[in-house]
């Protein structure tokens, strides 16, 4: 018998699904392990992704890209996301981030380095042409499946990096751009970000434009890091379903990031689709530690990032050893913290309005027990479904209610 790479990735769904991080648990935060199947018992878990297109629509894994020279087609023991792991994780898409700091750099200084940063992850797509392919649509999602690849789509983390200008704008759907988060750890001058009190008190007349500007062209809209009002504001502006890539839920976890019931409600009116973020800070409020509990950590990586300022390679490896000594002080949440979140999100917002956002690479290595990287996608499927969810319920998890919206993104567009 002959396998695609896609099943013979599957076939270690039950090893994943086994596997969980024993390093810096907090008392009391181990889990089960799953129930063994009799021989010849089928795995639901595993079916469930065989047949699933799974999409993940924020990874930062372009950082490592651009910084370490992240070859994405070696089986890495450090970060989260590589083509051996995704296959693991029964990937079909992933929205790669093409992320600049809002606050270190001027928009136009961002904006070249997003072109920058696009043009390397091309480079790796290119280079791995068996397991990877570029695409811009829900279609070509699907068409990768079916050819046993995986997709590789972009998302910029940031308005800034349009540098106030819709001209940017089409240049980077041009390249290849599938949605763009309204704003990122600072306000741009058109919309107020989460991050900070409010100035313009959400979108400005300028913000509207480039909202519908994104209905026009059909690039999703991305509501995660922006502020409340802002959020609103671009519900009302867009004609086109809206997302939030990768937010939690602010019932169960109180940080800003997160989105509160009432803004679940309306996404689910919108048609859009909330996108669960795993970082422990936005899942469970203990973890969400005050700046004084960590300061020591903070003060080694600043130190860390003085002293390998011109060294990414010796910088990252250095801050990866204090993401470790962070795991062993203050441990991880069990899975079923994350579960929550799908769980409320889905009684919320209904289960339609719920996807995968996991922000791999993108938080300290700070994860839930048993979701340490994109590999163990099977942990979470298994999860879901001892939660009670349907398997045509986390078919539209994994992906089925994104490729919807995205579909009807490009309707619009094309109507337009």
């Amino acid at each position: 018998m002959t396998f695609t790479r896609r099943e013979w990735g599957l076939a270690t769904v039950g090893l994943a699904t086994a596997a969980t991080s024993n390093v810096g648990c907090s008392p009391g935060s181990e889990e089960s392990p799953p129930a063994e199947r009799s021989a010849g018992e089928a795995d639901p878990a595993a079916a469930v992704l065989n047949r699933s297109v799974v999409i993940d629509l924020h990874c930062d894994t372009p950082m490592r890209i651009t910084g370490e020279g992240f070859d994405l087609g070696q089986l890495h023991d450090y970060g989260q996301v590589d083509i051996p792991r995704m296959r693991q994780g029964g990937i079909s898409g992933t929205f790669f981030s093409i992320y600049t700091s809002a606050t270190s750099q001027t928009p136009r200084e961002a904006s070249k380095r997003a072109l920058e940063i696009i043009a390397a992850v091309s480079e790796q797509v290119a280079r791995h042409p068996e397991d990877l392919v570029p695409a811009t649509s829900a279609d070509e999602i699907v068409q990768a499946k079916q050819e046993d690849k995986m997709a590789i789509l972009l998302g910029v983390e940031g308005g800034h990096m349009i540098d106030s200008s819709v001209a940017a704008l089409e240049t980077l759907f041009g390249l290849g751009v599938r949605y763009l988060t309204l704003t990122h750890s600072a306000h741009t001058p058109w919309a107020d970000s989460s991050a900070a009190p409010p100035v313009s008190n959400g979108l400005t007349p300028l913000g509207r434009e480039i909202v519908q500007e994104m209905n026009r062209l059909g690039m999703m809209a991305d509501v995660s890091h922006a502020s409340d009002q802002t959020f609103y504001d671009a519900l009302e502006a867009s004609s086109a379903p809206v997302v939030a890539s990768h937010s939690s839920c602010r019932a169960l976890a109180s940080h800003a990031r997160n989105m509160s019931d009432e803004m679940l409600r309306a996404l689910a009116q919108n048609g859009g689709v909330v996108h669960i973020n795993y970082y422990n800070a936005f899942l469970d409020d203990d973890f969400d530690r005050p700046d004084r509990e960590l300061e020591d950590l903070e003060s080694k990586r600043a130190a860390i990032r003085r002293q390998h300022s011109r060294d990414p390679k010796q910088r990252e490896a250095a801050l990866r050893e204090v993401n470790r000594e962070q795991i062993a002080r203050v441990g991880r949440p069990p899975l079923s913290r994350l579960i929550d979140h799908f769980e409320h999100a889905a009684q919320v917002a209904g289960v339609e309005h719920v996807g995968l956002g996991s922000d791999f690479d993108g938080v300290r290595d700070q994860l839930p027990q048993g979701m340490e990287d994109i590999s163990k996608i099977p942990n979470l499927v298994s999860a879901l479904l001892e939660r009670g969810f349907s398997q045509a319920d986390v078919e539209k998890i994994l992906g089925g209610n994104t490729l919807r919206v995205m579909r009807r993104v490009e309707q619009i567009a094309d109507q337009s």
